[in-house]
């Protein structure tokens, strides 16, 4: 049996549900909708849908400091996924405030081609594939306005990729604590 002071509250939470009275703020849908755009963006790059990543971007981006076109990204894209062929960013923590995205990612692949593009720090262009595979940290930055991504900005783990894929030693070992 319910008593008449939980009928009432059931009947308030019911209407605050039904009328929305319990919707997000303006900011948090903003917020919501802009991870929503950074996890699509990432789903399509994992997937190999190099259009469907590019769709995401404005016109002209800001990337890495470089203002550049939608098509040079599509080219910085379409280059990588045919170096890394199994390319995968898989996002471990996603922090949006206003415009802002932030992803601190696990990135891997296995390196499958030859770079044509200064790109990944340059590192890979005109390089033999090594069949060799890595995992790395990445944190990527991003700026969304109207739906759209028009600021990128990464910090990578380039050496450790580097290592990894054999075209540099490995690190030295660590010294104990």
């Amino acid at each position: 049996m319910i008593s008449p002071t939980a009928r009432l509250v059931l009947s308030v939470m019911s209407v605050l549900f039904a009328s929305n009275g319990m919707a997000q703020t303006p900011e948090a849908d903003l917020e919501a909708r802009n991870a929503a755009i950074i996890r699509r963006h990432h789903d399509a790059i994992n997937a190999g849908d190099v259009p469907g990543a590019a769709a995401l971007y404005a016109d002209t981006v800001l990337n890495n400091g470089n203002v550049v076109t939608r098509s040079r990204l599509i080219a910085i894209m379409q280059d990588n996924a045919r170096t890394f062929p199994d390319w995968n960013m898989r996002i471990d923590r996603l922090i949006a405030r206003g415009d802002d995205v932030v992803a601190l990612m696990t990135v891997s692949g296995t390196h499958r081609g030859v770079s044509e593009r200064p790109v990944n720090g340059g590192v890979y262009l005109g390089v033999a594939p090594t069949g060799k595979h890595f995992s790395v940290l990445h944190t990527h930055w991003f700026r969304v306005k109207d739906g759209l991504i028009v600021e990128h900005r990464a910090t990578r783990d380039d050496l450790g990729m580097s290592r990894q894929l054999g075209l540099l030693p490995p690190a030295p070992p660590r010294p104990p604590n």
